[in-house]
């Protein structure tokens, strides 16, 4: 019983020196990778890069100790920390404090949601994400995840579009424009490192090596290049009065926000003290409209004076100790630059004109706070908890997905024995108490599991060791990743999601059933379509399973059995053969209830109309596993009116659960126990003889083989 409440219990048994080590090494060796990883994630997920680290500390340990599987390392992973950003970002601006406090509230409620489906026993409900839904969404989120890097991979800005599609034709404008080789050369040389060590020497951390050598390098060419400027500086008229703009227009868009709230306020008491169709109300109402309208338009011209900052290329000139900026391809005469491309940095906020940000250089990680979060609870906020549940629970469904079927893989191998419920439990509480220190929703990591597993870990103690290493990154080490560049991070994301992209997926559900191929198509490409709202794409995969699921339901197979080569009744349809004229054996594949029992009267009805010399009917029902009071009923009616007009009815291949409803509602007394046999092969020779009496059928294709 303790067990079940503290799995990590059961470790004790056979634990020894030699295991310690086993799962020292193990941990160390999973947070050499998890380090570089989470990072990128983080910033995946739109949060600053050291909220990987927080979601790398507790998560790991807390999953460990309290799921069933002994090898899985859960931390920050791509799909989820994907699934981060798109939920967040129609609430608040990616990397902003509200979108932090967002993504944190997220975690717990995920964790929330996971840790009360494990202890009710519900793990069975991530049966409605099918094979072929997770296939398409993964491979479509894939693809969106390795796009969504390549601005920082060419070292442009560009702000997002309504669509994933639409940012990405601007990143691809913006480069062709401008590309930061530097940028880029990082990104690459990371690429061939990572790449080159997993080719040469898988056993060594490649995503490591690379971060220290590119960290390094940044270190010493001065990758980042920034400084602040006075505005008067910039010897550019257009760049003065672009500047002057946005900032204009970024402050009225708070005041605006400022006025519609206060217009909320004055709708909702209009409402309640004089109801929705008042006048007052409907005045408050077009005004709030109005004030949407011009918060919209000014923020499309926010995006295009934006978008015009950052076109702007300008070339330094040194003249004291500060540097004056005149336009790239404008220097005058007799000047000597400092030999780099000079850019605005440009964001959400205001432009301070006294002190503007110039970038000359790469993007690099910049500052990571030393030491650990602050620990506290979450502020939980019940409108903001409704607002994101959905989202909660799409994440909570893939993340445990993703983590089951990791931990089932290596329990393959190792033979451990694996609870979902308790899994699902232990990723809940990892996502809980990981919110506490201020981390986003976490999942189990295939890569990192398979390193786990390789490294030779034995007990969940790995992770805590993983997680005791990110403890000590975090108190002392953070200083040395301000120079990591961000292309490089870029890089070990697109790296990380070619193991999510899966062809073979799609060709293999169209193998089994069209139908779950072009399921597993369609999604793939909503998934694409509809980016940055993937929710949208995985409902339309859920929606069209559970239509299938319900459409084979009410339309099971019913088949017609002739004698095949193989000596066996077979479906006549699928093998090409002859129908006996006498004798209809028909096998319903399927529960018979309310929602097709109608089909089984249709097609017997069907056989009647068709075989002019039918004289028995034989109904297999091997296939009939339960029967509710609709398929009871239509069942009893068939029986009536089959008989009624004249024709013999029997079953056969019974099952104890229908039986007993037949017992129950006197069915059997109906049809007669006598017309009740134990097996077709049973019922067969019983039939046959007295329906083919008088009969001219020289081959009967229930005992010989005759094909069409």
């Amino acid at each position: 019983m303790l067990t079940r409440i503290f799995p990590f219990l059961s470790w004790i048994k056979g634990y020894g020196a030699k295991e310690l080590r086993a799962d020292f090494t193990s941990g160390l060796t999973v947070a050499l990778v998890l380090i570089p990883q989470s990072m990128a994630y983080a910033q995946l997920a739109g949060l600053p890069a050291y909220y990987g680290l927080y979601a790398s500390f507790l998560p790991p340990m807390i999953a460990a100790l309290f799921g069933s599987s002994r090898q899985l390392a859960t931390g920050p992973v791509a799909v989820v920390s994907l699934m981060t950003a798109a939920s967040l970002e129609p609430l608040a601006t990616a990397g902003s404090e509200a979108f932090v406090v967002y993504a944190i509230l997220l975690a717990f409620t995920v964790g929330l949601f996971q840790f009360l489906l494990g202890a009710l026993r519900l793990g069975l409900v991530v049966n409605f994400l099918s094979h072929p839904v997770v296939n398409g969404f993964t491979n479509a989120a894939a693809l969106i995840i390795a796009t969504s890097q390549l601005s920082k991979l060419f070292g442009v800005y560009v702000d997002k579009a309504a669509h994933h599609y639409e940012t990405i034709i601007r990143v691809v404008e913006a480069a062709v424009d401008y590309t930061h080789w530097p940028t880029l050369l990082m990104a690459i040389l990371a690429f061939v490192i990572m790449i080159g060590l997993k080719r040469l020497a898988p056993k060594v951390p490649n995503v490591l090596v690379a971060v220290v050598i590119t960290t390094l390098l940044s270190w010493a060419i001065g990758f980042e290049h920034n400084t602040t400027a006075d505005l008067s500086t910039v010897q550019s008229t257009e760049a003065q009065q672009a500047v002057q703009e946005f900032n204009k227009i970024i402050h009225t868009i708070p005041v605006l926000g400022e006025k519609r709230t206060e217009l909320n306020g004055l709708y909702a008491d209009a409402v309640q003290n004089q109801g929705l169709t008042s006048i007052p109300a409907l005045d408050y109402k077009h005004d709030i409209e109005v004030v949407n309208i011009r918060i919209e338009n000014l923020k499309h011209k926010a995006h295009a004076w934006r978008a015009r900052l950052r076109h702007m290329k300008f070339a330094g000139v040194e003249q004291g100790n500060s540097i004056v900026f005149y336009d790239y391809d404008a220097v005058p005469d007799g000047l000597t630059t400092d030999g780099r491309l000079w850019r605005i940095k440009v964001g959400n906020k205001e432009l301070k004109t006294d002190s503007l940000k110039m970038m000359g250089g790469g993007a690099v990680v910049g500052v990571v706070p030393s030491g650990l979060p602050s620990f506290t609870v979450p502020k939980l906020d019940l409108g903001s908890i409704l607002q994101l549940l959905p989202y909660a629970a799409i994440i909570s469904l893939l993340g445990f997905m993703e983590a089951i079927s990791i931990a089932k893989a290596m329990a393959a191998k190792t033979g451990q024995r694996l609870d979902p419920n308790q899994e699902l439990i232990g990723q809940g509480l990892a996502n809980m108490v990981g919110a506490i220190g201020k981390s986003y929703p976490a999942s189990g990591s295939f890569s990192r599991s398979a390193v786990n597993l390789a490294s030779g870990a034995v007990t969940g103690l790995s992770s805590v060791f993983t997680s005791l290493v990110v403890l000590i990154v975090l108190m002392f080490f953070t200083p040395l990743l301000y120079h990591l560049p961000q292309s490089v991070l870029a890089s070990v994301i697109m790296m990380a999601v070619i193991g999510l992209l899966n062809v073979h997926g799609f060709i293999h559900a169209w193998k089994a059933q069209w139908y779950d191929g072009a399921i597993s198509i369609i999604t793939f490409l909503c998934t694409l379509g509809f980016a940055p709202h993937l929710d949208k794409g995985i409902m339309v995969g859920v929606v069209l399973s559970l239509g299938v699921f319900l459409y084979k339901s009410m339309r099971p197979t019913v088949a017609a059995l002739s004698m095949s080569p193989e000596k066996s009744l077979r479906d006549s349809a699928v093998y090409g053969l002859k129908e006996c004229e006498h004798v209809a054996v028909i096998r319903f594949d399927g529960p018979l209830f309310f929602a097709n029992a109608s089909y089984l009267e249709d097609r017997i009805t069907d056989i009647i109309q068709t075989k002019r010399n039918l004289r028995h009917i034989l109904l297999v029902a091997n296939g009939i596993n339960d029967m509710d009071a609709s398929g009871e009923e239509a069942l009893s009616l068939i029986v009536k009116r089959v008989r009624s007009a004249g024709y013999g009815m029997s079953l056969s291949g019974v099952n104890e659960k229908v039986m007993s409803v037949m017992e129950r509602t006197h069915l059997l007394e109906s049809i007669g126990e006598e017309n009740i046999y134990e097996t077709q092969a049973e019922a067969l020779p019983a039939i046959h003889a007295k329906a083919h009496e008088g009969s001219d059928e020289k081959e009967c294709p229930l005992t010989e083989v005759c094909p069409i």
